[in-house]
């Protein structure tokens, strides 16, 4: 018997059932220990030795492989084919190697790069030592991330309150973000114009021309400034007539994009498909550890987490062999194309993401796919097949138009495609202007041709500003720079949404202000480690760790020595040091100029006093320097707008019964107030709901909220009061004791009678009313007890055998998965049990007062000692 260990319980399906019944396949269930989240778990003092820990579940399964691994001729470490899974191995190895769980057994380390049942023989059959140098590696990066987070985050909380932490990749990425929001605020859009013609042929065959030379002089993209310059120049056209001077016609090519990487994959999949870098990654993970198929569980896709283009020379050929079949000969480019990758650092030690047989089309496995998986399969076969397709061709002309006296020049442009090649399979979703030049032909011209001038169109344009990073940008950028690795990039943009350092609008990054501060203080003090070229070249090293051409110890010390004296040359700093650097960094955004010019800094209030970025118990916010003769505040990031409850920057929406409605800033949010404290009485205040943004309410929906809340109607069957607001969870109807969550606090002033005795009779009684099933994951590998995506009060959670753990906050319910789920119980389940642990001291405070009821005269006593503090106090 031999024993094979993988990760996931998925995988060991799968490849249990290639091989037979000599071997018997385990899961670790991914990692299974780790560096405890404490300090002194990495020591540079002691040469960087770091101490590992096994957490309750793996130490389970971990005793499970002991087990099973005692009597084997053979253990196999068949974890992925990357630096990951060699860390896997290794501490699978180590493991049973510190518990005497091996006792002989030899041990051997099986990669493939696919799942199918050829794959995994060939791997067995050819087994390896594990790579030392791949563990090195792995335990540089894990050193050098755990020593930057438990080393600077400290920093960050002690000088910047309200910070959570900062990450060694993480923080640079949020960089990324922050400077193209500056960059944005920066920019002050530039007025131009340009002009466009329509003309026919003698024939009467119409094409549009634009001004391209006026006065004899080429003309650049601003020398049109104005609508008068524009005015000029369409007086130029109209007083001319035009002739074609030449006309000039170009065969052009257009090659496929190379298969996909992993970080093009999940660019592609963004803006196709419109799925998120973490959603993408699960699904491929999926689709690379096997689906049934024909009766047969096999993987779909070859291994996901890579940088290398190239592709096997059996998927070469049997690519080719279907082009061949399906489009014939012509589609077929004369020789293979051969990719090589241009992302800086890449390692290409695996194939391109590519289906494991390209014979096995989407349309043949639609029924064992769900939605998602085949819209992800679909996209990752197109693109594999189309790299190895013929370039589509197109024909492109210029023609160049003239006035007889050569003041005044027009160009007509044109792009006909005149073989598809690969464009009749994929089209890479990419801003191409060559899109749609491919659809614009022109009529046949020649020089000589005298042309019939129609419409003259001037056009306003200005220019925009750089646009804010979609998460497919983001990871290209990432991937240019050479910031992070394939395997890393869901994840860094997980944490960054998790620490609430940037948001998502309409599927692009804007920085919040705790991620604006975060990146001015480590730019103003740790400068070095968030610098792009810093960062890549550490990835440089842990490459070369990799190669074995660097020891790994040595980058730890060489990084270690400068970085720990850049965190002591901070000890002495004062947060007004940090707060003047900061406001420095982010002056523009921090303080807006005022429309009609002036100090930004000026204090509106008090106007002697200067505005300055300041911290309190609730986070950072703009104050005057007069406090406290002045107590103007500002939330950050407003420009008055809605401060702190400052009457000076209130925002007035009118009013309503003769009281003054407002919109206010506080600890907690923005929040609208109906007049102002009378005779020591409260004014009515209601917060803002979360999906209601600001800026979109007014007057009239101002004065319902703070109305709230509002009477739907009567019960038809209790006669009763059905009520409809917006409460701490949410916004809500409510009758008698049942309270039922409603989609969208707009559907709080327009839900009907009938709308809401139809919600109130779907909901059971009690307080566990708004809990129901989502969606049904699939019985859990450990027990065969079901797991469930349920809708609970406080948001969609999973649960499985009385465990209940929350979504992460970007996933979507409906299409959670059985393995996400997985991770999410079982870290759940090792938290400390709170309920017990208040149990035991009840137990024990049980015993005095039995002993207390024995003797009545102790009450006297305790009467006495209650009124010690009234004397006290006297």
């Amino acid at each position: 018997m031999n024993l094979v260990i993988v990760e996931s319980p998925a995988k060991a399906k799968t490849i249990n059932k290639y091989l037979g019944s000599n071997f018997k396949v385990l899961a670790s269930f991914g990692h299974v220990r780790d560096l405890p989240s404490k300090d002194g778990s990495v020591r540079p003092a002691e040469d960087f030795a770091m101490d590992w820990e096994v957490d309750s579940d793996s130490k389970k399964r971990m005793k499970d492989i002991a087990d099973a691994a005692k009597g084997v001729e053979m253990l196999y470490l068949a974890t992925d084919p990357d630096r990951e899974g060699e860390a896997i191995s290794w501490h699978v190895q180590e493991i049973l190697k510190n518990t005497k769980g091996l006792a002989g057994t030899p041990v051997k380390r099986v990669v493939f790069n696919e799942i199918t049942k050829s794959a995994v023989l060939e791997a067995i059959a050819n087994p390896r030592d594990v790579d030392q140098e791949l563990v090195d590696a792995y335990l540089a990066r894990r050193a050098l991330d755990y020593l930057v987070g438990f080393t600077l985050s400290p920093v960050l909380w002690r000088k910047l309150p309200g910070a959570r932490s900062a990450g060694r990749v993480q923080s640079v990425a949020l960089r990324l973000i922050c400077e193209r929001e500056l960059d944005i605020e920066a920019f002050r859009a530039r007025e131009y114009w340009s002009v466009d013609v329509d003309l026919t042929t003698p024939s009467g065959e119409p094409f549009t021309a634009a001004l391209t030379e006026l006065d004899g002089r080429k003309l650049d993209k601003f020398d049109l400034a104005d609508e008068a310059a524009a005015k000029a120049a369409v007086a130029a056209i109209e007083a001319r007539d035009f002739s074609v001077a030449t006309v000039e016609s170009k065969p052009a090519r257009r090659n496929p994009a190379p298969p996909f990487t992993t970080s093009t994959l999940q660019q592609e999949a963004s803006r196709k498909l419109g799925f998120s870098a973490s959603r993408t990654m699960r699904i491929a993970q999926k689709l690379y550890e096997g689906m049934e198929v024909d009766g047969e569980t096999v993987g779909l896709i070859t291994y996901m987490r890579t940088d290398g283009v190239q592709l096997a020379g059996e998927a070469i050929a049997g690519a080719r062999t279907l082009i061949a079949r399906d489009y014939g000969d012509r589609y077929v480019p004369p020789q293979p194309r051969i990719y090589k990758t241009k992302a800086k650092n890449a390692q290409e030690a695996h194939e391109a993401i590519r289906p494991t047989d390209l014979h096995r089309l989407p349309a043949q496995v639609t029924r064992q796919l769900s939605e998602e998986q085949l819209k992800l399969y679909d996209l990752i076969w197109k693109r594999t097949v189309a790299s190895q397709m013929e370039s589509a061709q197109f024909e492109r002309t210029v023609a160049d138009i003239k006035a007889p006296d050569g003041n005044v020049m027009l160009r007509a442009r044109g792009s006909v495609l005149t073989f598809p090649g690969f464009l009749a399979l994929y089209q890479e979703g990419l801003d191409d202007s060559e899109d749609s030049d491919a659809d614009r032909r022109l009529p046949a011209l020649a020089s000589g041709d005298a042309v019939n001038r129609h419409a003259v169109k001037p056009e306003q344009h200005f220019t925009e500003p750089p646009p804010r990073f979609t998460e497919a940008s983001l990871v290209r950028r990432m991937e240019e720079l050479g910031i992070g690795r394939p395997s890393t990039y869901a994840s860094i943009l997980d944490v960054l949404r998790d620490r609430s350092y940037v948001k998502m609008d309409r599927n692009r990054f804007v920085p919040e202000d705790k991620g604006r501060l975060v990146t001015a203080f480590l730019e103003s003090f740790f400068r070095r480690y968030v610098e792009y070229d810093f960062t890549a070249q550490m990835e440089e090293k842990l490459d070369e760790i990799s190669a074995g051409k660097i020891e790994w110890k040595s980058v730890l010390r060489e990084f270690w020595g400068d970085f720990s004296n850049a965190i002591e040359g901070t000890a002495e700093l004062r947060v007004t040091q940090v707060l003047e650097a900061i406001n420095e960094i982010l002056g523009p955004h921090i303080f807006p100029a005022p429309e009609g010019g002036g100090d930004p800094r000026a204090c509106p209030s008090c106007s002697a006093g200067r505005l300055s970025l300041k911290l309190g118990k609730f986070g950072a916010f703009i104050g005057c320097s007069n406090y406290p003769e002045c107590k103007f505040t500002r939330q950050l990031g407003t420009n008055g707008d809605g401060a702190n409850g400052d009457a000076n920057s209130t925002k007035v929406l009118g009013e309503s019964d003769g009281d003054e409605i407002s919109l206010r800033g506080g600890r907690f949010g923005q929040y609208l107030q109906r007049g102002e404290a009378k005779d020591g009485v409260k004014p009515s205040r209601v917060s803002i709901p979360k999906d209601l943004p600001a800026d979109t309410i007014d007057l009239e929906k101002a004065v319902a909220l703070l109305a709230l809340p509002r009477e739907v109607g009567m019960h038809p069957e209790t006669g009763k009061p059905i009520l409809a607001g917006v409460g701490r969870y949410g916004p809500y109807i409510h009758h008698e004791k049942k309270y039922v969550n409603l989609p969208t606090s707009d559907e709080v002033f327009t839900i009907g009678i009938n709308r809401a005795v139809d919600m109130l009779a779907a909901e059971r009684p009690g307080r566990q009313a708004s809990s129901s099933v989502i969606k049904a994951l699939g019985d859990h590998p450990a027990d065969g007890k079901p797991v469930n995506v349920m809708k609970g009060r406080f948001g969609p959670y999973v649960t499985h055998n009385k465990v209940n753990a929350t979504l992460p906050r970007d996933s979507d319910p409906e299409e959670f998965t059985l393995e996400a789920a997985i991770p999410l119980l079982e870290a759940k389940a090792s938290q400390p049990k709170k309920g017990k642990a208040r149990a035991a001291p009840k137990a024990k405070a049980a015993a005095p007062k039995k002993a207390k009821a024995k003797k009545p005269a102790a009450k006297k006593p305790a009467a006495t000692k209650a009124t010690k503090p009234a004397a006290k106090a006297k």
